[in-house]
């Protein structure tokens, strides 16, 4: 029999829109956050069964109740070519254990993508900066995705930050791990880093 009814899946389909679609994996950890989060902003509000349900499922019971919705919502990764293993060595990980206490001017970056449901034709994406000690945050239009336009993109960002930009984290989306913004990075003299291996 089933130990999880439609209440609980219907449930975690909107946590699982509200992370971003992420993998069950992904997701698992991150729903007691999630969940409280949610429903101290009056976000969702979850019977109490309901809530222990969503909270007691395994990463693969996750992927496995959101299968149907992944296809229907045209579930193919949004994943492109990886980059180089050469070019990956050349940019050092630093993940959130290695931080310490950084003064104002190391950035994470982002990219917020702006196509709806699918990700085929052309859309606008911004580009999220997020200063790692103070919160300061400058959100920047991208009109296509590509990389020389990402180091264009940032000398305009750079002109209106309150402090020097000192530090570029990125993920590994190939935007951002590439020559171009490598190159652009020890040029500029910005420590270019990743958050994953």
């Amino acid at each position: 029999g089933r130990v999880y009814d439609a209440a609980v899946r219907e449930a975690l389909i909107v946590l699982w829109e509200a992370s971003d679609r992420v993998c069950g994996k992904r997701l698992r950890p991150l729903l007691p956050v999630l969940v409280e989060a949610m429903e101290r902003h009056d976000h969702l509000q979850l019977a109490p069964e309901v809530r222990v349900g969503v909270l007691a499922m395994s990463a693969a019971t996750i992927d496995r109740l959101l299968r149907e919705v992944r296809t229907a919502a045209g579930g193919a990764p949004r994943r492109r070519t990886p980059p180089s293993a050469a070019l990956r060595r050349s940019v050092p990980v630093r993940t959130f254990a290695d931080w310490g206490d950084p003064a104002p001017g190391f950035f994470e970056a982002d990219l917020v993508w702006h196509s709806g449901p699918t990700a085929r034709g052309s859309y606008v994406q911004t580009l999220v900066l997020t200063d790692i000690a103070s919160g300061w945050t400058e959100c920047a239009p991208l009109l296509v995705r590509e990389q020389v336009l990402v180091t264009e993109v940032l000398n305009e960002v750079r002109r209106v930050l309150p402090f020097p930009l000192l530090g570029f984290d990125t993920d590994n989306d190939t935007a951002f791990l590439n020559e171009t913004v490598r190159d652009y990075c020890a040029t500029a003299g910005v420590a270019f880093t990743r958050c994953r291996p």
